[in-house]
């Protein structure tokens, strides 16, 4: 069933779920979500399950236009959303007529939101997700990103709508906060001690060459100690130090095995706020421990626990 026409896509507007981590063992890297606090937190607000498909839009968003009522969520980033040319409401669960228009401004915080619909979003799946993955076109919208003349369908009838459930300001995530909380990696000792002072104490900037897979971080050498190291396998958030010393941080649609040591991985809590960081952005690593990161994480799905209907 249609229910959103797509008059303009945005710079990259893509249909993601949370992706393909079981696929990871044949080298498809996880994908979905780039912000996976935001993405389950826009489908609970339109009383969906958290893996539905969500649209991930980034740094610019869509202009959408609803064929039929239906009830949507806007999470992540403060892309300047609006309603028939009025603010539409972030964080909340709200109608959109027949006819309603839905676009994006000028972005003021963050850089990638996410709209929910009730009913979940459907598209192409490929290896169990309907996550897009650009590099081999599969999943979402024919593999590729959302384009002027689209459809957008819900997989399935929604409930009858809710508008009006929120995640109260207090409980978002704070993106203007760009501390990666990061613990040891496997290669932690690698690195000496004035490379640690520098990756634990001086700012880095994503440069202009990131996207979906990985950020390349400007900012102070890392040198790192030893042998050349056979590949082994990786996870998002590693961040990895080439023979030039600028770390790369991996994301989403990562590379699932590399040879370039990690002296750190940043921990799951602080993805989203990674996952929000555009080309430009100052970002900096706090070392925190494993037991801490882990109650983090258990704060977040309790937050999100809350949002269930």
């Amino acid at each position: 069933m249609s229910v959103l026409s797509v008059v303009e896509p945005g710079l990259l507007t893509t249909i993601q779920d949370l992706g393909r981590p079981h696929a990871i063992a044949v080298g498809v890297p996880p994908g979905g979500a780039m912000d996976r606090f935001a993405h389950r937190a826009a489908n609970l607000l339109v009383g969906n399950p958290p893996g539905d498909a969500t649209l991930e839009c980034t740094l610019k968003g869509p202009h959408l236009v609803a064929e039929r009522e239906c009830l949507i969520a806007i999470t992540g980033a403060d892309l300047n959303p609006q309603l028939n040319g009025r603010p539409a409401p972030m964080w909340t669960g709200f109608l959109l007529a027949e006819g309603d228009r839905l676009t994006f401004g000028v972005r003021r915080l963050g850089a990638r939101a996410y709209v929910a619909v009730a009913g979940g979003i459907q598209g192409d799946r490929w290896l169990g997700s309907v996550s897009t993955y650009l590099m081999v076109g599969r999943g979402g919208m024919a593999g590729r990103a959302l384009q002027a003349g689209d459809s957008i369908s819900v997989a399935r009838e929604p409930g009858a709508p809710a508008p009006g459930h929120e995640l109260v300001r207090r409980l978002r995530p704070d993106y203007s906060d760009h501390t990666l909380h990061a613990i040891p990696g496997p290669h932690a000792k690698r690195l000496d001690a004035e490379g640690r002072r520098a990756f634990l104490g001086e700012d880095f900037r994503v440069h202009h060459n990131s996207d979906r897979m990985a950020y390349r971080l400007e900012g102070p050498e890392l040198a790192m100690r030893g042998d050349e190291l056979l590949s082994f396998g990786l996870a998002v958030g590693a961040v990895q130090v080439p023979p030039g010393g600028g770390p790369i941080l991996l994301m989403a649609d990562h590379h699932t095995a590399g040879g370039y040591p990690v002296p750190a991985v940043v921990a799951s809590v602080s993805l989203p706020i990674a996952a929000q960081l555009a080309p430009g952005d100052e970002v900096r690593f706090a070392e925190v421990e494993v037991e801490k990161a882990v109650e983090m994480r258990s704060t977040a799905l309790r937050i999100l626990d809350a949002l269930k209907t």
